[in-house]
Formats: C-alpha cells, sequence, structure tokens
C-alpha cells in the first residue's frame, strides 16, 4: 500500500511542504517512531472517536495515550471510541490502523492535544503501515485550521 489517495489529493491541493518518508511495516506508531529514528513526542497519532452528532479524530503524539474523559469534559459530551468497522468505512483507503491525523481530509472535526501545538516539525501515518508524512509544525497547525486544542492525553 501506499499514501492514502484522500490524503494525498488533500495535501497536494493544500500548498503546505512535506515529505514523505518510507520506512519497514510497523504496527504500532511507537515502532514508527523507532524505526524512522524519529522521537516518539513529534509523531502525530490519530484515534477516531464518536459522540451523538458524528465522528471526530482526536490527534495527540505516539508517546502518549488518549484520554477519553478528558475529551468528554472538553467537549462537554460523552465521547467513546469508534469501532473498528466504523473507522474501515470512514477511511477506506487507509490500512487499519493507519489513520491520518488530518480530519478535513475526510471531512472530519478534529481535537488536537496541545503538546503537538509547539513543535518546530511533525510526522504522522499516510494511511499505510510503511510511510510516514514530514512537514513543520507550522504547516500542520495550518491544516489543523479550527481544530479545538487542550490537554487529551493521560497525564504521565
Amino acid at each position: 500500500m501506499s499514501t492514502a489517495p484522500r490524503l494525498e489529493h488533500y495535501l497536494s491541493r493544500s500548498g503546505v511542504t512535506y515529505d514523505l518518508m518510507r520506512h519497514e511495516p510497523t504496527a504500532t506508531s511507537m515502532r514508527t517512531a523507532k524505526a524512522c529514528e524519529v522521537p516518539a513526542d513529534m509523531i502525530a497519532k490519530a484515534v477516531v472517536l464518536k459522540d451523538r452528532a458524528g465522528y471526530m479524530l482526536a490527534v495527540l503524539p505516539a508517546s502518549r495515550h488518549l484520554s477519553l474523559r478528558a475529551v468528554s469534559e472538553m467537549l462537554d459530551e460523552e465521547i467513546e471510541l469508534a469501532h473498528e468497522a466504523e473507522i474501515e468505512r470512514l477511511f477506506p483507503d487507509c490500512a487499519r490502523g493507519a489513520v491520518p491525523p488530518l480530519g478535513a481530509a475526510y471531512g472530519m472535526p478534529m481535537i488536537v492535544d496541545e503538546t503537538l501545538a509547539n513543535l518546530s516539525e511533525i510526522y504522522f501515518e499516510a494511511g499505510d503501515h510503511e510511510t510516514i508524512v514530514r512537514m513543520s509544525g507550522r504547516d500542520f497547525r495550518q491544516l489543523a485550521g479550527r481544530a479545538r486544542h487542550g490537554r487529551i492525553c493521560l497525564q504521565q
């Protein structure tokens, strides 16, 4: 597999600069960080959530774990994880577990952990388990647009 077509189309139209980096196949974002020799704090991973209104992406560093409670409190409504079948339907051009953290490419709102806000460079899955996207933190913030930001990770 290669870069998800919807993501590739979105990035090519966005006007941002990015690089694609191939790596050995990995099953988790933490293993991707190791394979690419990139700090796990600089790899953004996406978790698909749902509420009464629909679906959203929570975006956080690969090194952290999502707090559903923190997201629910921030949005003032009950949030739950989307099921695998729902994720496959929402991201049909992505490999299982390789959802890119750019909701706009898939018409989905985002909530972004504040620890990603000041990164100079950011990396993320390109829709498969063998390719990551590298771009400046500034460009990622531009693509995140009106995403809400806050503390959505479990405290370490």
